[in-house]
Formats: C-alpha cells, structure tokens, sequence
C-alpha cells in the first residue's frame, strides 16, 4: 500500500464524515476545526524535524565514530547468524546490521532518543543495498514492521506519568505491557516472513527467539518480585548502556588511530540532513493523521465498537479506553493524550486507565515510522509495510483487552 493512496483515504474519509456532520447535525464549526488542525500539524512537523536535528547529530556522530573504529561490523558478526536468516538479501557482516541492532537494543530499554536516530541510520544503510531507490525493499520492510511493533522491556514514561497522576500502583501496568508488545513483535516478525517466505523454524531463530523469549520472561519475573526497582534499574542500565557505547566508540577509534573529533562531526553534520529531508514526509502524514482527527471518526468507531458488543452482551468496559488504541498506530503524542484524558477522566488505577496504559505501551506509531524511516530515504512505494504493521497492532489490541481482564478485571 503506498503511502500516497493512505493520504488520499485520510483525506476523502475526513471530507465525507464533515458533510456529514454539517448537514445531518449542523456543526458549522467542523470545517474550521479541521483546518485548524491542518495547521497545527503542520508546525509540529516542523517542530518534530528540528527537535531531531540535535539529537540525530549526536547519535549519527557516535555511529560515524563506531564504524570507522570497527564496533558496528563487530555487532553485526554477533547478531548476523540470526539476522542474515530473518534478512536474506543483507550481505552478512553488512554495516545494517549493526545499525538494526542498536536501534532494537534502544527500543527494548525504552530509549526513544537514541532508537530514531539507530533506526534512520539503520534504514539509510539499507537502502544502499536497494535496487529500486524509490520502492522499499524486503530488509526496509522487515525492519520498519519490527521497528513499529515497539518491543519495549520497560514502558518508562507510561509509569513516568502514572506517578505524576498519583496512581497507586504506577508499575502494575508493567507486566501486562510487556505480554501486549512481544505479542505484537511475535506477530510482525510472522506476517512478514510468511510474506517474504522466511522459513521461521530454523533452528538458529528459534533458538535466538527462545533465548530472547527466556530473557524476558526471567526479567519479568524478576522486576515483578521487586517492584521498587523497576524506575531505578530502568535509569541506571538503559542510560549506562548508552553512555558506555558512546565511551567504547571512543576508545576503539582512539585504538584504531583515527581522528575521533573530525569523525564525530562529519557524521553530525549527516545528522542535519537527515532532520530537514524528512520534514515533507511529516508534513504530509501528520497532516493526513489530523484531518481524520479532528472530523471524529474516532468518536464513531468507538461509539460503534461499543454498541457491537453490548448487542452482543460482551462486557464493554475497555470501550472507554479505546481511544488511545485507536490514536497510538497514528500518532505517539496523540495517543499519549488520549492516555492522560482517560487517566483523569477514570482514574489511574481504574480498569479503563490501567488498560489505556498497556494500549500506548503495546507498539509504536506506525504511520509516524513509515512516514519518517521512508521519507528519510526517499521511499513512496511502501508496499505492505502498512498492512503488516497494522496486523501487529491489531495483535496487541487484542492481546492488551484479554491480558487487561486478567490482571485488573
């Protein structure tokens, strides 16, 4: 699905949902209140674009360091015998994979700074390797998917503002979101290999999938035993993590004998391109994303869902969070609001304030990912990035709600 016909769809539904609503419910107010949010995305695109600028030059800084000393290559031998299965077409012992698996590294710890700047630079890698400049490859789409499936160890700032709101409990979402996200990956990394005929039962993804599957689940266990040090495990080995690559990169250029200082700055100076390429590319989506906001197609689908299931005499009481599963796909900040709103308007601790919670730690934003690791390489025919995501997220939904009644129900 290309990005432009998901443009047109946003555009098309908005416009018909307003008719509706100017002349079935005379809403005078509906088309400046779209319009209004037009505009509004558009600054925050902006806005979005130059917050990357400092921090893609830090990062893309520390990447340049990192592969001229060797360390990305040296990554990239350790993870290739899994990835050179889940990612055919990548030479092994590719730079990209070194690149993959820093931004994976960084999403698991909740690093969201650190995992765009790994992610662009990860794409960026890929694309050099894509014979078709403007069509994404089978790696970019693999690798966008399991990027916008969001595996997440820890969800820092969903406790972060459950402690701000006064929750009683701000890491008993902890659990439930950590079953939710690997869901959501499980099914990624399935819909995709099925449709790039990825044999998934070998023996070396097997064993890197239950190794990781193992991992967590002994984390889980452990961090759920002591809860009171979920906050500061996160702040100490997510933050030391970081500082440590940035302290090793150092070292090995400085064991490499190469100029550290001149090295960072030609990878910053990367750093600022990618942030203004990829303005267009947000201007367009977030564009896009608001109009089928602001015209309360989310309202309906959530008032439908509602009364589906109530005919159905299903319990309906995660309707009110949904919401923020709704938003989450679309927009990160969008879904985060809708978050808060339904923390203050239930309570944090309420079924629908815990279950909002687990919805915006389940995945990341797919539409925002595809618009901004595509558009960074120039990328409009994204084939069936979209769909695949979208299953993910689906998967995590679903998941969320039955993992939701279990644990607060």
């Amino acid at each position: 699905m290309a990005l432009n016909l998901i443009w047109i769809i946003f555009f098309l539904i908005a416009f018909v949902v307003a008719l509706i609503r100017l002349v079935f419910y005379g809403d005078t107010d509906i088309f400046k209140t779209i319009v209004d949010g037009v505009f509004d995305s558009a600054n925050v695109s902006v806005q979005i674009a130059i917050g990357l600028i400092g921090v893609m030059a830090l990062f893309l800084g520390f990447m340049n360091v990192g592969e001229k000393a060797g360390a990305v290559r040296f990554l990239s031998r350790i993870i290739g015998p899994f990835f050179n299965r889940l990612f055919p077409e990548v030479p092994k012992n590719h730079p990209s994979m070194g690149h993959m698996v820093m931004n994976f590294s960084a999403n698991l710890l909740g690093l969201d700074n650190a995992a765009t700047p790994f992610g662009l630079k990860a794409m960026m890698s890929l694309q050099e390797l894509n014979p078709s400049k403007d069509t994404a490859s089978n790696a970019q789409i693999m690798f966008m998917v399991l990027h916008a499936s969001g595996l997440t160890i820890i969800p820092v700032s969903i406790i972060a503002q459950r402690i701000i709101l006064k929750s009683n409990d701000p890491t008993g979402i902890f659990i439930p979101c950590m079953i939710a996200t690997f869901a959501a990956t499980v099914v990624a990394l399935t819909v995709v290999a099925i449709r790039q005929r990825i044999n998934l039962f070998q023996p070396v993804i097997l064993l890197w999938i239950g190794g990781i599957s193992f991992f967590i689940a002994a984390l889980v266990f452990m961090l759920r035993a002591h809860s009171n040090y979920i906050d500061p495990f996160s702040k100490i080995f997510s933050n030391g993590i970081i500082l440590l690559l940035f302290v090793v990169f150092i070292i090995g250029g400085m064991v490499k004998k190469i100029n550290v200082y001149d090295a960072f700055i030609d990878g910053a100076k990367e750093g600022f391109q990618v942030a203004v390429t990829i303005i267009p590319y947000l201007v367009a989506m977030l564009v896009a994303i608001s109009v089928l906001r602001s015209c309360g197609v989310f309202d309906y689908i959530v008032h439908g869902i509602g009364s589906v299931f109530t005919m159905l005499h299903v319990n309906t009481d995660f309707v009110p969070a949904l919401p923020t599963a709704l938003m989450r796909p679309l927009s990160g900040s969008g879904g985060r609001g809708m978050m808060i709103a339904t923390m203050q308007a239930y309570g944090p601790d309420s079924f629908p304030g815990k279950l909002s919670c687990v919805f915006q730690g389940t995945a990341d934003s797919t539409f925002y990912i595809a618009a901004l690791y595509f558009g960074s390489v120039g990328i409009k025919n994204i084939r069936y990035a979209i769909p695949a995501a979208l299953l993910a997220d689906l998967a995590a939904i679903i998941t969320a709600i039955l993992v939701g009644y279990l644990f607060f129900h």
